[in-house]
């Protein structure tokens, strides 16, 4: 028989692990055939860069062959890379972005 006086409560609390989402990089692959005007464009519109940054990653790309634009969760990367894409099919340029994992 218990005693009325005794306590009985839980020994352990269960806490969920969050782990924070992994990031991807949007990298933007050099071309010889689109415009820098326009690639300039498409990172103000798309990635909602400053001028002064736009043409800095734009020339990054121009010289190294590629440059990281921006780093976002993977979704937002992929969406933002396919718009970006998108825009520059429909004016006929065949400009790339490339996602991949950060590390």
């Amino acid at each position: 028989m218990a005693k009325p006086d005794t306590i009985i409560k839980p020994n352990t609390v269960t806490k969920p692990k969050i782990e924070k989402p992994k990031l991807y990089k949007v990298i933007l692959i050099n071309d010889d055939y689109t415009p820098r005007e326009f690639v300039v464009l498409i990172l103000n519109y798309v990635f909602r860069m400053g001028e002064s940054a736009a043409n800095h990653v734009m020339l990054t790309a121009h010289m190294k062959g590629s440059c990281v634009v921006a780093v976002y969760t993977r979704d937002i990367a992929e969406t933002k890379a396919s718009e970006a894409i998108d825009m520059a099919k429909e004016s006929g340029f065949p400009l790339m972005f490339e996602t991949e994992p950060e590390e």
